[in-house]
């Protein structure tokens, strides 16, 4: 089997992208297939469409170099994993889109099944899209999906947050090298996904969160995935570039629509318009799998009517609903002093009734909405 070297050092040559790359072993198996055919019988080369004289002879030159040492030694160090189309850990459904990647980096493990689904979205996320983005996670990876994002703010840490609260599994993928984690915020949410599924990134381990690394990484997402799942997105989200691609890569696509009056919703609003999957939970989703996840199950059980509530308590919960409420327009709706209110409020979020976001805006619990 060719090493790492070999696989970095066709990548490293100029004028090599992944579509050639996949072209070039689809007509000769290896690296060091195409290296020796590119010194010794040029003309077999020639037979790959889209290669020139010019870049055979740039192949044919191609040594390795220091560079590629030190990215294959830092590698081991850090105690990653560089994984090749070759390999068997590779993700089985990425070599199914034109241009895969020809390796991945990779901290942690990849879990070993084909039912991964995509969730992505806004990073300005409201605290209803974070709400149901984690419950949505939760309750797919409860049904054995893993979940796969790209660890941006908002949609996606929360995407990825649900999996983990439910002790499921999520990979992340990254628009930068793994020694430059971005955002740095999420150093932490990095080190939790390494020890329940695996980062990767295509790219060197130090290159930065470049503009246009992101529509690259955003085909990994939808590519390795059976369907991608946008929750929140504007008009001109980078989320409707992941559904697109998905759609381009014959995955589904599915939505999870919000209110009419948040801009937020018009990305994910305009998908259902074209034909996406309205998304309400996770059956939703899996449904549309009957091979990989079984017949069409039930409706999972939700958490049932509240318990019995009475006088101010009951008045507060049905002024709430699923979208954020000031606790000044619950003291006008209600009529309760704002001490009480604020009292009753945490009882009732300790309970399990009641969710509080920034700036004291509450919510009822996701269970109940």
């Amino acid at each position: 089997m060719d090493s790492w070297a070999d696989w970095l050092s066709l990548k490293y040559v100029p004028g090599i992208g992944d579509l050639l790359y996949r072209r070039l072993l689809d007509r000769l198996d290896t690296p060091s297939a195409v290296f020796k055919a590119a010194r010794e019988t040029p003309d077999r080369l020639h037979e790959v469409e889209g290669i020139s004289g010019r870049l055979i002879k740039a192949i044919g030159r191609f040594k390795i170099n220091e560079n590629i040492k030190r990215e294959i030694a830092r590698v081991r160090k850090k105690g990653f994993k560089i994984i090749t189309m070759a390999d068997q850990g590779y993700p089985p459904l990425l070599l199914e889109i034109p241009d895969p990647p020809p390796y991945l980096y990779l901290a942690g493990s990849l879990p070993e099944t084909l039912k991964n689904i995509a969730m992505v979205g806004s990073r300005n996320a409201t605290t209803y899209g974070i709400a149901t983005t984690r419950k949505l996670s939760a309750d797919l990876t409860a049904k054995g999906a893993v979940i796969i994002s790209g660890m941006a703010l908002g949609i996606d840490t929360a995407a990825h947050e649900g999996a983990l609260m439910g002790n499921g599994k999520t990979v992340a993928v990254l628009g930068s090298g793994l020694l430059k984690i971005y955002p740095a915020q999420n150093r932490r949410l990095f080190d939790r996904i390494v020890k329940n599924g695996g980062v990767i990134s295509e790219f060197p381990l130090t290159a930065g969160p470049e503009a246009h690394h992101f529509p690259r990484r955003n085909r990994i997402i939808s590519g390795m995935s059976l369907g991608t799942v946008v929750v929140e997105a504007t008009r001109r989200s980078g989320s409707l570039i992941t559904a697109r691609l998905a759609a381009e890569q014959n995955r589904d696509v599915f939505a999870v629509p919000g209110s009419i009056q948040s801009f937020k919703s018009t990305g994910t609003h305009t998908l259902i318009k074209q034909g996406a999957k309205l998304v309400e939970n996770a059956r939703d989703v899996i449904e549309e799998f009957p091979r990989f996840f079984g017949p069409s199950p039930e409706n999972r059980p939700s958490a049932g009517p509240p318990p019995a509530l009475a006088g101010d308590e009951k008045t507060i919960f049905d002024a709430l609903g699923a979208y954020p409420t000031h606790i000044d327009e619950l003291v006008r709706q209600t009529g309760i002093d704002v001490g009480r209110l604020s009292s009753l409020l945490m009882q009732m979020e300790l309970t399990g009734l009641v969710s509080q976001a920034p700036g004291k805006m509450f919510t009822r619990h996701t269970d109940y909405c």
